[in-house]
C-alpha cells in the first residue's frame, strides 16, 4: 500500500499538462493555485452557449452568457 502514493505523486510531477485531475490540487494549488486545464478546454457548457448566442444576435445581446462564461473561468482558476 505504501507505493501507490508515491507512484500517484510522481506520475503528476512527471506529467502535469497530461494527467490534468490527478494530484495536481495537491501539487500545485498551495503554491499559486494555477488552472488545472487549458483555458480552451475550460468550460465547455458556458463557452458553447455563449458562442452560439453571439453567432446568432450579437456580442451586445449576449452579455449574460459572456458573463457566466467569465465567473466559470474565474472558478477554474483563470484571471479573466
Amino acid at each position: 500500500m505504501g507505493g501507490l502514493p508515491l507512484q500517484d505523486a510522481s506520475s503528476t510531477l512527471a506529467l502535469p499538462g497530461s494527467q490534468p485531475n490527478q494530484g495536481l490540487e495537491v501539487t500545485k494549488s498551495g503554491t499559486e493555485s494555477k488552472p488545472k486545464k487549458k483555458i480552451c478546454c475550460a468550460c465547455p457548457e458556458t463557452k458553447k452557449l455563449r458562442d452560439e448566442c453571439i453567432v446568432e444576435h450579437s456580442e451586445e445581446a449576449c452579455a449574460k452568457w459572456i458573463e457566466a462564461h467569465r465567473k466559470c473561468l474565474r472558478a477554474e482558476g483563470f484571471n479573466v
